[in-house]
């Protein structure tokens, strides 16, 4: 009796699109918003998070950054292209920086609504990576 082909071969054709568009194979848009936007989140010693954002077309509206994970979300509008921002923090989190991204949500005059959200790093760390998307 002769064996089928076609669901593994087919299953594989997929996996590779899959693995080809994942991994960024395919057209990034997210380019542009990379070298237009820069975000980062420094803790320091001294019990606060700095975080900084730059949108070097200068053409961004509003933000509304937030920070998550808190007992009290913060929340706070901004209407420039860039700005720092001083935030308490008293401890490092018992579970690490991660249950506190910080989420952007940015008007764009030329992309339209952005969301892009990072995660805090104690200063001289590494800075961890920005997840850019156009909901």
């Amino acid at each position: 009796m002769a064996k089928k082909l076609g669901p593994p071969i087919l299953l594989g054709v997929i996996t590779v699109f899959a693995l080809y568009f994942l991994t960024g194979g395919g057209t990034d848009d997210k380019d542009e918003l990379r070298q237009t936007f820069e975000i980062e989140a420094i803790y320091f010693d001294s019990s606060h998070i700095e975080i900084s954002f730059l949108d070097k077309s200068e053409k961004t509206s509003s933000v509304v950054m937030e920070i998550l994970g808190m007992e009290k979300t913060f929340q706070k509008t901004y209407s420039d292209s860039e700005f720092v921002e001083i935030v308490p923090f008293p401890n490092t989190p018992k579970y690490g920086w991660e249950i506190h991204p910080i989420v952007l949500e940015i008007e764009h005059e030329e992309f339209g609504h952005i969301q892009l959200k990072t995660e805090v790093h104690p200063f001289g760390e590494p800075v961890p990576p920005v997840i850019y998307s156009r909901p």
